[in-house]
């Protein structure tokens, strides 16, 4: 979610940035596109698409689904503003999402 070229550009380390629960799977088109831009700005730019059907990045094409995307990867909707100073809560959220839905879904076995 957060760019590791970002991150290292703010002086984080590979153990830092090569976290479990800042992965997420894309493709490679979109991670270009993203290149190293904040999650604030580069989420922000998928829901102005939405808006106005102007597709830059992606292929989500409604907010209900940007939503359930979100929902179903476990992120915390906080994202939609992360920048740097947020990592770290941006991390600790994912994690327990992340947990919950793993919980879950033992649960239901």
């Amino acid at each position: 979610m957060f760019p590791k070229d970002f991150l290292k550009r703010k002086g984080l380390s590979k153990g830092d940035y090569n976290q479990i629960a800042n992965y997420v799977y894309m493709q490679s088109e979109t991670n270009i596109k993203i290149s190293n831009e904040p999650p604030k700005d580069y989420l922000k730019t998928i829901l102005n698409q939405v808006n106005n059907g102007q597709m830059r990045i992606g292929a989500i094409t409604d907010e209900q689904s940007f939503k359930e995307n979100l929902k179903q990867n476990c992120i915390p909707e906080s994202i939609l503003e992360a920048d740097f100073e947020q990592y770290e809560n941006f991390l600790k959220e994912r994690r327990k999402l992340m947990a919950l839905n793993i919980k879950e879904y033992y649960l239901s076995l």
